[in-house]
């Protein structure tokens, strides 16, 4: 099988591209995004060697589905999806701040939670809670955005205090947070699965604010099944999950995590086609729908690039 690796597309009116650690951004004119999914995979703030087949469109369509499915609530950057894996939309100044959202009590906030932290940016935090127990209802703990290393945990009060987002700006991207996580609770809660936690990336554009980037996707979102989740809570059991934290524990398993002295294990070819498999899952359960392999066959990048011209060249027509 095939994986989109790398990229260096040249399209008409590109002005700048930016590699990131799974996508490829291509600003054409400072008006338009073509962002492109590629088969790459990071974990522990590296990127693999190797790139897992069809986790670009994977992750493309499901973004494009959930962007669809929550513009009624708040406007997206999202204009088309001229192939399988790339999305355009407008251009927008991203504000430096991610908005997490966390309806249950696991992952790193749990973390910190059994280290004695009872308030996470800015939220205070109960005594005598469990790991995966439900909030009593979803708390926000926004993190700045780093262009290297880590994002680091903020309160609301100092984004506003240290002017990184003015206070009507982050009202808004609250108010939309919520209301968006609330719509992708209740898609999965159709499809069987709880949507336990995910990040949000707002824009400005013209005045006005936009839901950027992806979202409700297996890299920026975890689910849990739905069924047997309360009775795995009662025993103390771990979760049966939707992630691709699957990755992050074979990584942990062959000993690396990214620290200094570790070498990253071989990822073998059948490796990287379990990892895709596993990816196919995820789609069909998030979205109730059969995934289609339209990189099956030819070449990748070769299908991109003639997609997107076609698709550039009707919309300035």
């Amino acid at each position: 099988m095939k994986a989109l690796t790398n990229t260096d597309f040249h399209f008409e009116g590109q002005k700048s591209v930016y590699h990131g650690k799974v996508r490829d951004v291509y600003n054409i004119g400072d008006d338009l995004i073509v962002m492109v999914a590629t088969d790459r995979i990071s974990a522990f703030d590296v990127v693999l060697p190797k790139g897992i087949p069809f986790k670009g469109q994977v992750l493309n369509q499901i973004a494009a589905k959930f962007l669809d499915h929550t513009n009624d609530i708040c406007p997206n950057w999202k204009l088309a999806t001229p192939d399988p894996q790339v999305t355009v939309g407008l251009k927008c100044e991203g504000f430096r701040v991610e908005m997490i959202i966390r309806s249950i009590l696991t992952g790193s906030a749990w973390r910190e939670y059994q280290k004695g932290c009872r308030e996470l940016c800015g939220v205070k935090l109960p005594d005598g809670m469990k790991e995966n127990q439900r909030f009593p209802e979803p708390i926000i703990t926004p993190t700045t955005k780093a262009d290297e290393g880590h994002d680091m945990n903020i309160s609301k009060e100092e984004i506003i205090a240290q002017g990184i987002v003015s206070a009507e700006d982050y009202a808004v991207m609250e108010d939309y947070t919520r209301k968006i996580f609330a719509r992708g609770q209740e898609i999965a809660a159709q499809h069987g699965l709880i949507l336990v936690d995910t990040k949000y990336e707002f824009g400005k554009r013209d005045g006005k604010v936009y839901l950027i980037d992806e979202i409700h996707t297996p890299d920026s979102s975890r689910y849990f099944y739905a069924d047997g989740y309360e009775e795995k809570f009662a025993n103390g059991e771990p979760q049966k999950q939707l992630s691709k934290e699957f990755v992050r524990q074979w990584l942990i398993e062959h000993n690396f995590m990214n620290e200094p002295g570790q070498v990253m294990p071989e990822i073998t070819d059948e490796y990287a086609e379990s990892v895709s498999d596993r990816y196919i899952e995820l789609y069909e359960h998030i979205t109730g729908e059969k995934f289609d392999k339209a990189a099956e066959t030819g070449d990748i990048a070769a299908r991109i690039e003639r997609n997107v011209a076609e698709w550039l060249a009707a919309y300035k027509k």
